[in-house]
Parts: structure tokens; C-alpha cells; sequence
């Protein structure tokens, strides 16, 4: 049935995503190992009737995007400018699509679940209806008042007939360049692309969505991941050196050799975040023949790590740390070290657990030889 006509997809990401807080749109965090744009990039690729599929993305993000996708072996897809409000951005993915399409999908860059069933059954339907929208009953009971907060009339809708409506949507491509080309004569901007195909006097058929291809659009709509990390390190004891953990200097006769201040725990903590966080260790990220990185202060280092992990989409959940030695007692200046580390890692201090021990005079740290640290961390994303 699919192969007498030419069916493309318009992926819509040039949102700025300011609901999810982030930093960057929404489109480009992390979720199950990649971007969310190459996650819903990814499950139109999959289909075998689909022929072309073209992002639209943000002016100052369009280099990424490409990145992004070429990093997962998405070189076949187009990336183009989009504009100022959404359906700006469908318009001109529209306009910049081969002239012998048939049909498009135009679906959500942050609707990254979409399944190859709901795919399936939109590509069935438009060819038979010519436009086609996915859509879920509403489940909650719907009021339709003031503002949260505000007192006023309240008034209860019935839902047997309320959808949320999802994408993709899909249209017969002369169609769908009528709608958009009457919505802009007219000046109207409408929140869905079924919508401007209404206004022109064309029905709009509906089919069953799925409530698992839900809108990424605030944090609370990301998928809990945790991440459990841990972090070994350990430096010999040595003249003429300040003993330097946790960011405070402790009175000692010796200190810790290193190319940094040899904060033994602070760089145990550092592999833990890192590794949980899938970004490799403070080795590839400080490398200790590099000049800059000459006596400087740890805790500098830990919060530039705090940086990429936050960077990377992921937050800490806690870090329990210890540090193993036989000499200088530790637990005076645990406190001080736990601020100095939430303060580095912007995060709570009931987050962040140090804790010391010895060896009862065993091995090198025994034979106060050395100093070693360990660290457990879990980060959610």
C-alpha cells in the first residue's frame, strides 16, 4: 500500500525548552545514553516506508544537532533553521522538503517514545484519511476555572469526550500547505498542526495514541535514572608538603606528593562522580602533565566536575567517602570538609558523608607510608 508514495517526517525541535530549567533546550539532555533529539530521530529511522526525515532546529543549536546526529550515525537527516514560534518552524520544514513527497508526519523532537505501532498506524490511516492525529482519553478529572490559586466559578467538563492530543501527526502534503498558507493569510497561530487543517473545513480523524509517548517539558517528565559510581585514589606521605584533604590544610609533618595538592579525597570522590556519570576519570579530564593543573587546589577541580555533571543533565544523589590512614586523626575537620564539598558541588551537605579509618597499623597507610580514600556516589538524571 506504502509503496506507490513518498512519506516524510518533520521533527520539530527549535524550542528553547525554558520549562525544563536546564540550560539548554530540552531536546539535547540526556536520556538512556543519548541526546533526545537522536532518541526521537531515531524511531522514524526505524520504519521502512518513512523516506526523508528532516529536523528543524534553533539558530544557535543547529551545529549541535548535526553533531549529535552524525555522532550517532545519523548523517541522512537534514537539519534546518526553524523560526520564531512553532508552527513558523513546521512551515519552513514543510517548504524544505522534496517536492515529490505525498505525505508527512510532523511530530515532536521532545516525544522521544514514540513506538513503531503508533507510526505504523499513522502512516495507515493518512493514506486513507489524508489527515491524522494520535490522541489519548483524558484520565484526570478536568475543571475549567481561574487560575490555580485564585478563587472562582468552577466548572466540571465532562471527559468521555476530552483527548490530549499527541504527535506524530500526519497529512497529505497539498493539504497540509493549504492549512498553513490560510492560517498565515489570516494571521492565526494554533497550538497543534491538526488545528489549521480543521480551520480550513477538513476533518480530522483521530486515532488511539499511547500514554507512554508523553511530551518531555518540564524535569518532572524525565525518566529517574540513577547512576552508581565509585572512586579509589591514594598518595605517598612526604617532606616538606601540606596535607591538604577534604580542602583544609591539617597540621602534619608530612604531606601528599602530587602534581595538584594531592587532596586524596576529594580525587576519590572526582572518579566516583565522574564514573558513575559514564565521563571517564580526573586523569583524562586533569591530566597531571599539564602545567595548569600544577599545585592547584583540588577543590577547584571538584567543582568543575560538578559543572560537567550538571552539564551532562545528572544530579547527586549522595557521596560517602572515606579516608583510610593511620596518623593525623581525622574526625576534627570531617564537618569543614563536607561544606567545603557541598559548596563545590552545589549540593545539600546531609548529601555528602565522609567518614575515616585506619588499618591498625597495616599495610602502607599502617606504616603511614601513604594516605588512600575510597568513594561511593549515586547521581539520578
Amino acid at each position: 500500500m506504502y509503496k506507490n508514495n513518498k512519506i516524510a517526517v518533520i521533527i520539530a525541535a527549535a524550542g528553547s525548552g525554558k520549562r525544563m530549567g536546564s540550560g539548554i533546550p530540552k531536546q539535547y539532555l540526556t536520556i538512556e545514553g543519548m541526546p533526545i533529539i537522536v532518541k526521537t530521530v531515531g524511531a522514524f529511522l526505524k520504519n521502512d516506508w518513512i523516506d526523508v526525515v528532516l529536523v528543524v532546529a534553533g539558530k544557535e543549536y543547529m551545529n549541535r544537532c548535526r553533531e549529535e546526529l552524525n555522532r550517532f550515525g545519523m548523517e541522512s537527516v537534514q537539519v534546518l533553521e526553524g523560526g520564531l514560534q512553532r508552527q513558523d518552524s513546521v512551515h519552513r520544514g514543510l517548504c524544505g522538503l522534496p517536492e515529490a513527497m505525498d505525505y508527512v508526519l510532523i511530530h515532536d523532537g521532545a516525544r522521544p517514545y514514540v513506538s513503531q505501532k503508533t507510526i505504523g498506524d499513522i502512516i495507515e490511516t493518512v493514506i486513507e484519511k489524508e489527515a491524522v492525529v494520535a490522541a489519548v482519553p483524558v484520565k484526570d478529572t478536568v475543571i475549567r476555572g481561574s487560575a490555580c490559586g485564585q478563587q472562582g466559578d468552577l466548572e466540571y467538563l465532562d471527559r468521555s469526550g476530552i483527548f490530549s492530543v499527541q504527535t506524530p501527526q500526519a497529512f497529505k502534503m497539498n493539504l497540509i500547505m493549504k492549512a498553513f498558507q490560510a492560517a498565515f493569510q489570516e494571521n492565526f497561530y494554533g497550538t497543534d498542526d491538526g488545528m489549521l487543517v480543521e480551520r480550513i473545513g477538513h476533518p480530522v480523524h483521530l486515532i488511539p495514541g499511547d500514554y507512554a509517548n508523553i511530551k518531555i517539558t518540564t524535569k518532572e517528565d524525565l525518566p529517574m535514572e540513577n547512576r552508581i559510581g565509585s572512586g579509589y585514589d591514594v598518595h605517598r606521605l612526604t617532606e616538606n608538603r601540606k596535607l591538604i584533604l577534604g580542602g583544609i590544610e591539617i597540621p602534619f609533618e608530612k604531606g601528599l606528593f602530587g602534581h595538584s595538592d594531592a587532596d586524596v579525597l576529594v580525587h576519590a570522590m572526582m572518579d566516583s562522580l565522574l564514573g558513575a556519570a559514564g565521563l571517564g576519570d580526573i586523569g583524562k579530564h586533569f591530566p597531571d602533565d599539564e602545567k595548569e593543573y600544577k599545585d592547584i587546589s583540588s577543590m577547584i577541580l571538584l567543582k568543575k566536575v560538578g559543572e560537567k555533571l550538571r552539564a551532562a543533565g545528572f544530579r547527586i544523589g549522595n557521596v560517602d567517602a572515606t579516608l583510610i590512614c593511620q596518623r593525623p586523626r581525622i574526625s576534627p575537620y570531617i564537618e569543614e570538609m563536607k561544606k567545603n564539598v557541598a559548596r563545590a558541588l552545589e549540593t545539600e551537605e546531609c548529601r555528602i558523608n565522609i567518614k575515616a579509618t585506619t588499618t591498625e597499623g597495616l599495610g602502607f597507610t599502617g606504616r603511614e607510608e601513604g594516605i588512600a580514600a575510597e568513594a561511593v556516589c549515586m547521581l539520578y538524571q
